[in-house]
């Protein structure tokens, strides 16, 4: 049996305690058995398995070979500069893992959130004496002494209370302080009026709490463990990042293995083959592949955070871009959480709140001004935002009023209302405020011009008429009721006090839609990402506040708190299928099951949440976004994202930020690629032709890690699009490096890019006197000089094609050419590296470069131009077609 559903007697007896608590031995040996009252990671991978982790991705492991290759090859067959490009691939793996680390290990601190929750210490009896004890050595049996301010360390059951209230705010989501009792109560614990919580507290009244849950055993420990045990998926970036790192490392292997054998068909010796093989792999493997897409993302990070997006973990920038489906809280994300008093409904008629006027004696706005917990100081209102725009209305109409609260039964979840009894001048009135559920029922007389009548059944229908009336405005409604001059202001029995009371009226209240909102809803129904508000208010607010955003057009389906619980997963899943659906009355621990359907369906979710009971719904989805003014250290620490401004439109504009990241990276990885030819075709004329070989491997690491990367950064600071937000979230099949990429890069930018090289080598040995068969020595100027001409051309070409990757359809003129001034960032620092390489005895000698003429230069720039226009036909082509 459950304890909540024991008497206190029965509760003692069945956990083998006292009201004077346990005995210090048997403390202990009960501490022994069950272990310190804290939370306990499930699991956690130890820090420096989480760093070698970092060099352990596939495209690590593909740098980790190409620089075993090259330091292999400088061991049998030293002088060509391989153990070099060893040691720089080694750097950028380095470099990489270190700055990947450090961003996600500041992400995974959930647990200690948790932690730092539980109080230090805590009031208990032991042995009929007050004692105050660490609050981890609490254990099941204790008895503990609860009062206002008190932060509750362990799940237990009340055995004495006076007017004890919980806020149970950080577990559950409800801003409303509960009110706890010592009575047994049937039903599941998280309902229970008789147990109070680790890690929520005390608001006001004491009480004895019997403890029968400490540690991984307390509701919190539950959330704990299940938000640990949350496994969370390789993003979709990282995912196409390895699909895209194998299908270059089987291009590579299978070109380097197909030239090293054929090297020996046309008489080639060994390591000249061996030579090749691994320049050609170096080649087509993109070294500045990983440290581009890494800062790429670290810069849509910051982008993102100062449009009040908050990314915490790296990949999590591009996964918004997937984004099909935003499951969405109501108060605070979609509307401003600023309460005020719109609408009355009194005497039958229903009046505007603004500039109200009502006499001294008003029932409603007296019960609108004293059955009310927020109080008006230094010029400003405080406390719950419903009740400060309860107060700021009864002020504005009644003034300040004299009054003196002799009694309180505060607001509970379950009965939905709060009742005060208050000395009104020499009059003592009972005033009742709720839900028009919880209120209507103990009302038997109402109040019409100041008379008060029978409770008619004529009556009852208007009321409840105007009730749906308001709820349809979007409106938050509110019931008050009175009774004046009750026989006894203080009652044996509370309850009597809500017993033939008189509805005075009710009160419309509106938390206005956030202005920025309707607009964000309409991108995401042009981008196909489906929007699904799960609010706790009732459904025909939520109908109502959903229209008024555009949320919904026709009639949408609206599936209740209670419903939901009696659905089956099939059931669900067929109602998830729906257009248009909206959840009403659902506690924050719900969302979780509604996230896994969707997933389970392949969409990808975003779901915001600020509580507690959040944090597993959050790490379960593929993108948890939590609220950064309201929401708890728990969810802030579970999620990916946080808002700092608590807007939905805020998660809009990040998903147009993480779509653009998608298609930057797909913009400069095209950039990259088509590099890899005119690195490539020299290392193919040299082993065909029997020609001295063209570009050297250094050279060819000078581009990839050097000259290639800001221009490749550039690309990835493009700014979203207004295409971008128009077309729908990409398929799961989709891939990164699809034949258009492969196809664009390979065969066509690339193709040209290597014939300019290749022209600017011969265009130099020809010119110098070089002959077709000759051999050409190593140090030999001219043979430098070709070198460097060729290198050269890759540069200037690659500034080409900098401006026709910004797009793949649309051409550059109509983005704007200056619209990116990185872009030009990127070509400035390019050429000044170029220039040192080319220029200066020290870039000489690393890279094996000599000094060109300036009309050298001239000789190459028209490359430039003929890739950039081919790629401006090539578009055109495609739009006409």
């Amino acid at each position: 049996m459950k304890i909540n559903s024991l008497s206190r007697e029965e509760a003692l007896r069945a956990l083998v305690s006292s009201e004077n608590g346990l005995s210090e031995k048997e403390a202990a040996r009960r501490l022994s058995e069950s272990g310190f009252n804290e939370i306990r990671e499930a699991h956690r991978t130890p820090l420096a398995i989480r760093f070698l982790k970092q060099f352990t991705h596939f495209l690590a492991l593909l740098l980790w070979v190409g620089a075993g290759l090259a330091f292999l090859s400088d061991y049998l067959h030293p002088g060509e500069d391989m153990g070099t490009l060893g040691f720089a691939i080694i750097g950028v793996i380095v470099i990489n893992a270190v700055f990947t680390y450090i961003q996600e290990y500041r992400a995974e601190k959930a647990l200690e959130a948790l932690k730092r929750l539980l109080p230090f210490s805590v009031r208990i009896v032991r042995e009929g004496k007050e004692r105050k004890v660490p609050s981890r050595e609490v254990v099941p049996g204790d008895v503990m002494l609860l009062s206002e301010g008190d932060r509750i360390p362990a799940d237990a059951r009340l055995i004495e209370g006076a007017m004890l209230k919980v806020n149970n705010a950080p577990l559950t989501g409800e801003s409303e302080a509960s009110l706890r009792n010592a009575l047994p109560a049937p039903g599941e614990l998280l309902d229970s009026p008789n147990i109070v919580f680790a890690g929520t507290s005390v608001i006001s009244g004491s009480g004895k709490a019997l403890v029968f849950a400490t540690g991984m055993g307390t509701e919190f420990g539950r959330i704990a463990h299940l938000t640990s045990a949350v496994e969370q998926d390789l993003s979709p970036l990282q995912k196409e990042i390895a699909k895209a790192t194998r299908l270059v490392a089987t291009i590579a292997a299978l070109v380097g293995i197909f030239f090293f054998s054929l090297g020996f068909v046309i008489g080639r010796d060994f390591w000249g083959n061996f030579i090749f093989a691994v320049g050609i792999t170096v080649a087509l493997i993109p070294e500045g592949m990983l440290p581009t897409v890494t800062l790429s993302l670290a810069m849509a990070s910051q982008r993102m955070a100062k449009r009040k997006a908050l990314i915490k973990n790296l990949s999590s920038a591009e996964t918004l871009g997937c984004v099909s489906v935003i499951c969405t809280d109501k108060t605070g994300t979609l509307t401003q959480n600023r309460m005020t008093a719109e609408k009355i409904w009194r005497d039958g008629s229903i009046l505007d709140a603004q500039g109200f006027m009502a006499p001294a004696d008003d029932p409603l706005m007296q019960a609108a001004l004293l059955c009310n917990n927020a109080r008006f100081a230094d010029n400003e209102y405080r406390g719950d935002p419903t009740e400060t725009a309860l107060l700021r209305l009864g002020r504005e109409s009644l003034g300040d009023l004299s009054a003196e609260r002799m009694f309180e039964i505060p607001f509970d979840s379950d009965r939905k209302r709060m009742t005060t009894v208050n000395r009104v001048g020499d009059a003592g009135i009972v005033f009742s405020k709720g839900a028009m559920e919880s209120i209507l029922p103990l009302c038997s007389r109402f109040l019409v011009n100041g008379v008060e009548y029978g409770m008619e059944e004529t009556f009852r229908e208007r009321a409840l008429d105007a009730y749906g009336s308001l709820m349809d405005h979007g409106l938050r409604v509110l019931a008050f009721a009175y009774r004046k001059n009750p026989s006894d202001l203080l009652p044996p029995d509370p309850s009597s006090l809500e017993e033939d009371l008189v509805l005075a009226g009710l009160v419309g209240l509106e938390d206005p839609p956030r202005p920025e909102v309707p607009e964000a809803i309409g991108k995401c129904h042009e981008a196909g990402i489906k929007v699904i508000m799960i609010t706790g208010d009732g459904s025909r607010t939520a109908v109502a506040i959903a229209r008024e955003i555009g949320l919904v057009k026709g009639d949408p389906l609206v599936i209740e708190g209670p419903e939901f619980l009696e659905m089956d997963d099939r059931e669900l899943r067929e109602k998830l299928s729906v257009g248009e659906i909206l959840f009403a009355r659902m506690a924050p621990k719900h969302k979780m099951r509604v996230v896994s359907i969707l997933q389970e369906e392949g969409e990808w979710v975003a779901v915001t949440g600020d509580g507690v009971n959040d944090a597993p719904a959050l790490k379960k989805a593929d993108i948890g976004i939590s609220m950064g003014i309201s929401g708890t250290d728990v969810a802030k620490e579970a999620s990916d994202m946080i808002l700092l401004d608590d807007n939905f439109a805020t998660i809009v504009n990040a998903v147009e930020e993480g779509r653009a990241v998608y298609e930057n990276i797909r913009k400069f990885i095209t950039y990259i690629f088509a590099s890899n030819i005119p690195e490539a075709v020299p290392y193919l004329a040299y082993i065909l032709f029997r020609i001295p070989l063209p570009l050297t491997i250094m050279q060819i690491l000078a581009v990839d890690l050097g000259t290639d990367m800001l221009p490749a950064l550039a690309l990835g600071t493009e700014k979203p699009t207004p295409a971008v937000m128009r077309q729908p979230p990409r398929s799961r099949n989709e891939r990164l490096l699809n034949f258009s990429l492969l196809s664009r890069a390979y065969l066509f930018l690339g193709p040209i890019e290597a014939f300019a090289c290749m022209s600017g080598f011969f265009y130099v040995m020809i010119n110098g006197g070089w002959t077709w068969g000759m051999e050409a020595a190593p140090d030999h100027v001219l043979y430098l000089q070709a070198t460097t001409a060729c290198l050269t051309a890759i540069i200037i070409v690659q500034i080409g094609n900098v401006f026709a990757c910004r797009s793949a359809k649309e051409s550059v003129f109509r983005l704007g050419f200056f619209s990116n001034r990185f872009i030009f960032i990127g070509i400035g620092f390019e050429l000044c590296l170029q220039l040192f390489i080319v220029y200066s005895p020290y870039g000489n000698r690393v890279f094996s470069t000599y000094p060109l003429s300036p009309a050298m230069w001239l000789v190459l720039l028209p490359f430039a131009f003929l890739l950039l226009f081919s790629e401006e036909a090539r578009k055109y082509l495609v739009l006409r077609r």
